[in-house]
């Protein structure tokens, strides 16, 4: 009888689960949107009932389409949006406040409060993350600061907090396994990345108390079964945040390797091996996953608008009707003529962090047309990526050969060319789109030997279309130059007080 593995892909707008076989192949997707809700501006909220509730739809979902029985499920591997926080009733199950998005900046209060007095530096050598309301520590504080008598309860043992893998295999176990694994938990501020535990000194600083944190336990392993869910008990067997999940899912297994993810923004993660690398450039430092004796450490870098800018152009400018337009458009002329759009609409992340930043147009003429605003939009996702991948090369000193690359704006082959001229390496884009859910359902099956080894993995690998690097030199380093330039202008603006 044919068994496979069933990830749970829980992201920001969707819950998705999907069936892999043992060829890694897609056998079938069940989706449900999930609602965000915006109490106040720069608030972000979700229902953590609807995310419990959409992820046992997705999985009967899928099952039923493709005729496959519980039994046939040989495990179960959870990816997750990452620092989304949600603290809920020990005894009673139930949230006691909606689920603080990731984006939400709702704590930011908190993080002012920590820089005032200087906490910065002390905190990010803890930790390898930046003092940002982005994690989940601040949003813990703000839930238990916020309803009323959360922080006595949580002393007392009644309260649990947990990102939303914890969330999930709490709720799929009964309440029998309260666990998150190390590459989400090096993502709430609260983690030691040398130790891999809670550092007892942050706890102090935050006033959490341990007892309502979730256990550390590695990506793949066998954590519990399913609980009165379905007639077999299926095993639970990875847990990985969504981004080095997809790193993963692209084998990205050697110091060196780095993946990119364009979605709405772009998520660049680099395998740095076993030993952190803290950044002097602007970028994250966190766990990309442990199993067993291997432990894995990557360099981040996020940018925080690239397939929204071509949203934008959409649904803002109206100068496209489909994204997929922006690709056919942008290669009508040979260059964007020195028109560049820097899309900073909720600021610049990595490697500049700057939160006021505010998009800009820059060189435009009279005889500046659409087809150049959409060309420069989308050229500003490759020049964002460099600008990371370049912090990433002088943190690690670590050559970077290729780039493989994932996520809706990687379909644009326009941009994956310009991208490749830019870096001046291969750009590999992946054959299978669900990387990220493959990401968790390859350690999953690690766990419980459905695939032997990582080696055996690599096997199953298959890079979909390679862009080779084709640009003029000096072409490429002017082009850079004038980016630059822009990104020069918009930190400027941004630091002049409205008239």
């Amino acid at each position: 009888m044919e068994t496979y593995i069933m990830a749970i892909d829980q992201g920001t707008t969707s819950t998705r689960a999907i069936l892999f076989d043992h060829e890694s192949n897609v056998v079938g997707i069940a989706q449900k949107e999930l609602d965000n809700y915006y109490p106040q501006p720069g608030w972000v909220e979700q229902n953590a009932n609807d995310i419990w509730a959409h992820t046992v739809g997705v999985m009967f979902e899928v099952m039923a389409k493709c005729g496959v029985k519980d039994s046939q499920i040989a495990a179960i591997g959870i990816t997750n949006q990452r620092e989304t926080t949600i603290v809920w009733d020990k005894e009673s199950g139930r949230p006691i406040h909606f689920a603080i998005v990731w984006q939400s900046r709702q704590s930011k209060s908190y993080i002012e409060e920590l820089k005032a007095q200087g906490k910065e530096a002390w905190i990010r050598e803890k930790t390898g993350l930046l003092l940002d309301p982005y994690f989940s520590a601040s949003k813990i504080r703000f839930i238990l600061d916020h309803v009323k008598g959360a922080q006595k309860k949580a002393e007392e043992g009644k309260l649990l907090f947990g990102t939303v893998d914890s969330w999930l295999v709490w709720k799929l176990t009964k309440g029998k396994c309260h666990f998150c694994d190390v590459s989400n938990a090096s993502r709430t501020m609260l983690m030691n990345l040398k130790t891999m535990d809670y550092d007892e000194e942050l706890l102090a600083l935050w006033n959490i108390p341990r007892c309502m944190l979730p256990e550390i336990k590695d990506s793949s392993e066998i954590y519990g079964s399913t609980v009165g869910l379905f007639d077999h008990e299926i095993p639970i067997a990875s847990m990985i945040g969504d981004q080095q999940s997809a790193l993963f899912g692209q084998t990205c297994f050697s110091s060196g390797d780095v993946k990119n993810t364009y979605g709405t923004g772009c998520f660049l993660l680099m395998n740095t091996g076993e030993v952190p690398i803290f950044s002097n450039h602007g970028l994250l430092t966190c766990v990309g996953w442990r199993r067993k004796q291997e432990k894995c450490y990557v360099l981040e870098g996020s940018v925080f608008v690239a397939g929204a800018a071509v949203q934008w152009l959409r649904d803002g400018l109206k100068i496209i009707t489909t994204s997929e337009e922006s690709g056919k458009r942008a290669a009508m002329l040979s260059s964007s003529e020195g028109v560049y759009v820097v899309p900073s609409f909720t600021g610049l992340g990595a490697p500049y962090w700057n939160a006021d930043a505010r998009g800009a147009m820059f060189n435009l003429t009279r005889g500046t047309t659409q087809e150049h605003i959409i060309r420069a939009t989308v050229e500003s996702l490759a020049y964002q990526t460099y600008d990371v991948i370049d912090a990433m090369r002088k943190d690690s000193h670590l050559a970077i050969s290729s780039l493989r690359v994932d996520g809706g704006a990687s379909r644009n082959d326009f941009l994956l060319q310009f991208q490749a001229d830019l870096l001046q390496c291969e750009v590999k884009r992946s054959f299978i789109s669900e990387t990220t859910a493959l990401g968790a359902a390859y350690l999953a099956g690690l766990a419980i030997g459905y695939w032997h080894d990582k080696e055996e993995i690599k096997t199953l690998h298959r890079d979909g279309r390679c862009f080779l690097a084709s640009a003029d030199d000096e072409k490429r380093k002017m082009r850079l130059a004038g980016w630059h330039r822009a990104i020069q202008g918009v930190c400027t603006f941004s630091q002049k007080e409205d008239i």
